[in-house]
């Protein structure tokens, strides 16, 4: 019975994770997610996306970043009518994504479909899915808590571990049929967290396995500590207040917000930074940060502690303000003065965040703040490569603001905490490791990595090509 890999994204690249496991049992697919990037291609590829759904026998999601789930209403629209397996969390949190994704498409739409029309141009775009579509994927949701081991179609067992990257994000651990006997066991990492950061939980290890598909974002980078992020994080404030500016910090509205709300809290706590005005200005955040409150079981000793003992509110403080209504989030482009805005999405394609870099970023007293991954071709690359003209929301805007990066921030571990992590497993029983996730500058150099520390055998996936699994 062969037993093959593939993938259809985040092959080569960060964003669009969809890989496959066809087995004798029919195909599995693992995470859905959307393409990010530049518009145009992005929505194509996006609207490209084509699987034989009749041949699916089961879908799990690893996590809720858009990235990973995003395209599961398209799925659902393709005809797909198998089950998604996800930890509670997941769920929750997966759900209000792709609905505010929903709603982002049709409100685009419909402000293009104005615009062309006093163009007096002819307007044929539709959104890739609405909300009817994210309702029936998310009606296909079973839902798996961590140590609880599923028997899916085709005789394969699946069993999540806790990926320590945001709230309810997995490792999915597969044992698949074989024809010689003993079962073939198949990781995957989905996004690798990092041990010690607030919050979550760290990592945890899995079973051993014959083979690993493992992401590779930071294959060739090193993270700040977090005591540097939390030192770094009170300098970039102060004195961007001292100017008398604003931090804008694009962060994604799942885990990236919540934790720099809670190190916002501690330097607060501490007097390491000025009194000034801090908000949150993404829905979908505040709606993520309610999701957080009912699922302890994903919290790490010290938040689980001031939730449960202290009654304490970690994401909730008197110089923080969490804005909802789209004139609130307009107000914040006319404040006066020093001020702290946490805004979705993480990498500046969407969302309230472009209108307030829209408003500052050519304002040398202010900081744009990046606290995560860029991928290629997203506005948040392109700050971050502090490119000296960037275009936002269709204008060009001169990038005069200081732009300030803390790594230590990041959800993904790097090569040297991946290779923490991968040392733990009998290395005489993994066969070999499949390299997702990752662009080639980071993989090439990760991929050497493991194999000078004795990986028997490490494949940089690429897009569409299969690999069969030797039994």
């Amino acid at each position: 019975m062969a037993i093959t890999l593939y993938s259809l994204g985040a092959a080569q690249e960060v964003t669009g994770s969809k890989h496959v496991l066809e087995t004798g049992g029919g195909s599995l697919l693992v995470d859905c997610g959307a393409f990010q990037g530049r518009r145009e291609e992005a929505d194509r590829r996006n609207r490209d996306f084509s699987i034989d759904t009749s041949l699916l026998s089961s879908t799990i999601l690893t996590h809720a970043h858009y990235d990973h789930c995003g395209l599961l209403p398209v799925l659902a629209k393709k005809g797909y009518r198998g089950n998604i397996y996800a930890t509670p969390a997941s769920r929750d949190l997966a759900s209000i994504i792709m609905m505010d994704s929903a709603k982002i498409q049709a409100r685009d739409a419909e402000y293009l479909q104005k615009q062309a029309r006093k163009r007096g141009k002819e307007f044929t775009w539709q959104p890739l899915f609405g909300t009817a579509d994210v309702m029936a994927a998310v009606e296909q949701f079973v839902t798996l808590s961590y140590h609880r081991t599923l028997a899916l179609p085709g005789g394969i067992g699946l069993e999540f571990y806790d990926a320590g990257h945001i709230l309810g994000s997995a490792m999915a651990y597969l044992t698949v049929p074989s024809s010689g006997g003993e079962p073939l066991r198949v990781g995957f990492t989905g996004d690798l967290g990092r041990a010690n950061k607030p919050i979550i939980r760290d990592p945890e290890l899995i079973p051993d396995v014959d083979y690993l598909v493992l992401e590779s974002t930071y294959g060739n980078r090193l993270h700040e500590s977090a005591d540097d992020a939390l030192g770094k994080l009170a300098e970039v404030v102060s004195a961007t207040a001292r100017r008398g500016g604003k931090v804008v910090v694009p962060a994604f509205a799942i885990e990236r917000t919540q934790e720099i709300v809670f190190y916002l809290h501690l330097l607060v706590d501490r007097k390491k930074i000025p009194e000034i005005p801090i908000f949150v200005d993404s829905p979908m955040a505040t709606n993520a940060t309610a999701i957080f409150q009912v699922h302890p079981e994903c919290y790490d000793e010290e938040i689980n502690t001031a939730f449960t003992v202290h009654h304490r509110n970690p994401f909730g403080f008197n110089s923080l303000r969490y804005t909802s209504t789209v004139e609130e989030s307009k107000e914040l482009n006319s404040l006066k003065g020093p001020a702290i805005i946490v805004s979705a999405d993480g990498m500046c394609e969407a969302g309230r965040i472009q209108h307030h870099l829209a408003h500052t970023v050519e304002d040398a007293r202010n900081t744009v703040l990046l606290v995560g991954y860029m991928a290629e071709n997203t506005l948040g690359r392109k700050i971050e490569e502090r490119q000296p003209e960037v275009r936002i929301l269709g204008e060009s805007y001169r990038l005069r603001a200081e732009v300030a990066e803390i790594g230590a921030f990041s959800a993904h571990a790097d090569y040297v905490e991946m290779w923490s992590w991968v040392s733990r497993l009998d290395r005489k029983r993994l066969k070999g490791i499949f390299l997702v996730h990752g662009e080639p500058d980071a993989q090439g150099p990760f991929r050497d990595f493991l194999l000078a520390k004795g990986v028997q055998a490490v494949t940089i996936v690429k897009y569409g090509e299969r690999y069969p699994l030797a039994e």
